[in-house]
Order: C-alpha cells, then sequence, then structure tokens
C-alpha cells in the first residue's frame, strides 16, 4: 500500500541501460536523461566504496584517475557486471528526475538484451527494485528497437534488426512481437575501439587510449575506402621510448583496422539467418535489415554490411534513440506493455 501511495507522487519512466549510454524515457514528456553509463568510485583503505560522480562528470575521469578512484562502467554487452555501482547510477538519475522528493516509487519498463538467461533478467529486475522501483516490466531491446523505428512489430512477418551497441552487436530475427532468433557478437563500438587500438600499437608503435580511440572513429571512421588525404594527429605512448608521441592517422588506416569487427557482424548475420526458420528468413531476405544502436553511425556501415550478406541493409533514423523511443512507447501504450513486456 505504501508503495502504491509512493507511486501517486512518482513518475514512471523507461530506461535504456546500455554498456555506454544510460536513457531515461519520462512517462508524458518523452526522453528527458542521455548520459554516459559511467560511475566515478573511491575506495578507501578499509575497501569501503563511495560514489564521487555519475555520467558526463565521470565519463570525463575515464584514464586519468589516480588509483584509489576508478570509473566504472557497471553494464558490459548489456548485463549488470556491477549490481552495487548500477544500483547507484539508477538513483542518481532517477532522484535527479524527482528533484528534492527522496520518497520515490516508479514504474520502470526496461530494455534487456534478448539473449539475457533468467540469471540476468532477475538482476535487473532487483536492481531497479532496489533503486526505488514499484513495478518493472522487462521488454527486449530488439522489440524495443523495432517500435522506435516505426517497423511493424506485430505482423507475422520476419524483421531483423541489427543493433550495433557499445559492449558488442546484437543481431535478432522478430516476429509477432516476439523474438524468433537472437545471437551476439563481439564487434560493438568498444570492440571497434579496441581494434582501432590494437592496430596503431601493431603498425605504428603507439599506444592510445579508449577516448582517443572513439574519437578518432568518430572522426576518420568509415566501413568503406577511407582516404588516404583525410588524416588527424592523434596523440599517445611510444612503446619504444615510453615517452609521449604524436602520430598523424590516415583515414585508411582506421578503415583497415574496422575490417574485422565488421566483419564479425557480418559472419553474426549469416549466423542468425542459418539458424533462423526458413519461412521468417526468406521474409529477413525480401525486407533486409535495418539497423540500430549508436555504432550505426559509423560512416557507410550500411554499405558494408549489404556487400558481405547480399541483403539490403538501413540505417534507422536517429539509431541510438530507437531502443528508448521504443521503450517510452511501451511505457505509454497499456496493450504493448501486455503484449512485449515481462
Amino acid at each position: 500500500m505504501i508503495s502504491a501511495v509512493l507511486g501517486l507522487f512518482s513518475l514512471d519512466v523507461a530506461l535504456d541501460l546500455g554498456s555506454t549510454r544510460t536513457r531515461i524515457y519520462l512517462r508524458g514528456r518523452g526522453p528527458v536523461v542521455d548520459q554516459p553509463a559511467v560511475v566515478s568510485v573511491k575506495t578507501d583503505r578499509r575497501g569501503v566504496r563511495s560514489v564521487l560522480a555519475v555520467g558526463d562528470e565521470a565519463a570525463a575521469m575515464l584514464g586519468r584517475t589516480p588509483p584509489d578512484i576508478a570509473a566504472v562502467r557497471p553494464v558490459r554487452a548489456g548485463t549488470i557486471e556491477d549490481y552495487e555501482v548500477a544500483e547507484a547510477l539508477m538513483v542518481h538519475l532517477l532522484r535527479g528526475l524527482h528533484g528534492r522528493n527522496g520518497w520515490m516509487s516508479p514504474k520502470m519498463v526496461v530494455t534487456v538484451p534478448c539473449v539475457a538467461g533468467e540469471m540476468e533478467r532477475r538482476a535487473v529486475r532487483e536492481c531497479c527494485e532496489s533503486a526505488g522501483a514499484r513495478q518493472v516490466h522487462l521488454v527486449p531491446k530488439a522489440l524495443a528497437a523495432a517500435l522506435g523505428a516505426g517497423l511493424p512489430v506485430r505482423e507475422p512477418s520476419g524483421l531483423m534488426v541489427v543493433d550495433v551497441g557499445g559492449g558488442g552487436t546484437e543481431v535478432s530475427v522478430l516476429s509477432l512481437s516476439g523474438v524468433a532468433h537472437a545471437q551476439v557478437v563481439a564487434g560493438g563500438g568498444e570492440g571497434m575501439n579496441l581494434a582501432l587500438i590494437e592496430h596503431l600499437r601493431r603498425e605504428f608503435g603507439l599506444l592510445i587510449g579508449e577516448t582517443s580511440a572513439r574519437e578518432l572513429k568518430e572522426t576518420l571512421g568509415s566501413a568503406m575506402g577511407g582516404s588516404d588525404e583525410e588524416r588527424r594527429t592523434v596523440r599517445g605512448r611510444d612503446l619504444v621510448t615510453g615517452v609521449p608521441r604524436a602520430q598523424e592517422i590516415a583515414a585508411s588506416d582506421v578503415t583497415t583496422a574496422l575490417r574485422r569487427p565488421i566483419d564479425e557482424i557480418a559472419a553474426g548475420i549469416h549466423a542468425a539467418l542459418e539458424a533462423t526458420p526458413p519461412e521468417l528468413a526468406s521474409d529477413v531476405v525480401e525486407h533486409g535489415i535495418i539497423l540500430v544502436g549508436g555504432g550505426a553511425h559509423l560512416k557507410e556501415l550500411d554499405r558494408a554490411l549489404a556487400s558481405r550478406t547480399g541483403l539490403p541493409v538501413v540505417v534507422a533514423d536517429a539509431p541510438e534513440r530507437t531502443c528508448i523511443d521504443g521503450a517510452g512507447r511501451v511505457l505509454e501504450e497499456l496493450d504493448l506493455l501486455q503484449a512485449m513486456a515481462s
């Protein structure tokens, strides 16, 4: 009863807790939060941890903290790896929405990977309840993304959604408001960053951080034929001398580095088609693939995957927002909540 009374004063939310970004949709208002899924944690001599910063402020500390402070990403590939830190992140963001009202008990719609097992789903649910939720409804990420992209998810027709997320890429085949098949491959945004770091280490003897790799990918990255003329200077540590060094990198170098993770995504699409029932697979061949997730912004990724798979590939409008937009629709529409959430 207490929870029900508090719910009258709480703002119901949809939450997309990703590996790199946390997004929140507020019922009746739309998306209101989009921050890095990073928490800065200080550990004292007794091993007690305390939160110093969350979101943008914590992300600025990545790679720049002393030994007793860590910038932690509590979610990896859609799975909560640090329960305590994930709860702290949610509490911070929810309290920011509720202002000075510390008494909050919202209904929450939360996206989870299609491949999440019962243990992972239970961890998400318990984490949200510990953060103050009175009701927690879980919806598969691919279904939410398809809704957000405007796809006809209720029809008896196969749809393939490729979510190029931060921690990995989830390839899903949907039909009749359900998930017919789903699998995860490694070539997500972080995988691309790591491939770029390894390429510069091997080819130039230069070690750069993840933040520099991400910025280089965003400015010069292309999945198809980057130019030798387009260049940018990146700074890192020389692996021979151990001192800082600047190195000019061409767009073609970035394209070469990204070839392997893109091949992994294409291989995952082929594997998903082979595991999908023939009727649904034929629908996918006819309708093609839609790319969602922040990694879908990589220049010419649709063309690269189309050439590797032989299927038409389309990037959704604002692909990084499709998942939270779809989760918001589930929160707002009772029939979608009953059909798609658990």
